[in-house]
């Protein structure tokens, strides 16, 4: 990463993306990096993940109709798992077979993105549990 300084915001930012097993909204992350530093801010967030894309250590995420997220770049090919009731978003590892197949005749298929919607495993557990979110 740049010559920026590595004050103790930053590296909680850093840590928080490092730390997590999926993309991360500039909220999240700030909610997550707040454990390392209880003084970070949205702002400091903002500035420190518009660094961190400018140098290329984390990707964006964008979901349809949803904000950008972000996580380390250069993972390998994946898809995302977004869930109605609480936002949250997950890697979903692995690929579908077949898309060629859905393609219309004559097209050729250079890339693609695969995102399921749905209920994650906590939201299941609460409404199982009948708890409502907050």
């Amino acid at each position: 990463m740049g010559m920026e300084r590595n004050t103790i915001q930053r590296r909680a930012v850093q840590r928080t993306i490092q730390e997590a097993d999926r993309p991360l909204s500039p909220e999240e992350i700030l909610a997550e990096g707040k454990r390392y530093c209880p003084t970070l801010g949205i702002a400091t967030v903002y500035r420190t993940v518009k660094e961190f894309l400018a140098d290329g250590w984390i990707s964006p995420v964008r979901l349809p109709g949803d904000a950008a997220r972000y996580e380390i770049a250069g993972k390998t090919h994946h898809h995302y798992f977004y869930c109605h009731r609480c936002a949250r978003t997950s890697e979903v590892r692995g690929c579908p077979d077949g898309l060629h197949r859905l393609t219309p005749s004559g097209f050729k298929l250079e890339d693609h993105e695969v995102v399921l919607y749905g209920t994650c495993a906590s939201c299941v557990r609460e409404v199982k549990e009948g708890r409502k979110r907050k």
